[in-house]
């Protein structure tokens, strides 16, 4: 099956997770390592817009950078661009398929795409 793609952080537990449901039900999507080959501004808008939740809906809040760069009640630009210099700072994983795109924080979201 093809069409499916994964952004994705080797490191991050719930990423591991996803990209192991999609191989179990046969999908071997293009994976994306986000912090080796980061998306570029349009992608990130694009994503954005796909998922349903707005730019902010991509950033990890959770990071200590967000916290350090002050981004709470940030604009869209400004979270556009400290995920740009930062990629750490891009929430994961992501998935899209060739129907909806997905950010799969619980896990679980992932079923709903298979």
């Amino acid at each position: 099956m093809s069409g499916w793609t994964i952004f994705h952080n080797p490191r991050c537990s719930t990423s591991r997770q996803v990209l192991a449901a999609l191989r179990e039900a046969g999908i071997e999507p293009q994976v994306v390592e986000y912090l080796k080959t980061p998306p570029d501004r349009a992608m990130l808008q694009r994503l954005a817009q796909e998922i349903g939740q707005g730019v902010r809906g991509l950033v990890r809040a959770k990071e200590a950078l967000y916290t350090e760069l002050a981004l709470d009640g940030a604009s869209d630009d400004a979270l556009l661009d400290a995920m740009l210099a930062h990629p750490v700072l891009i929430n994961r994983p992501i998935v899209v398929s060739p129907r909806a795109t997905r950010m799969c924080r619980p896990a679980a979201t992932v079923a709903e795409m298979l």
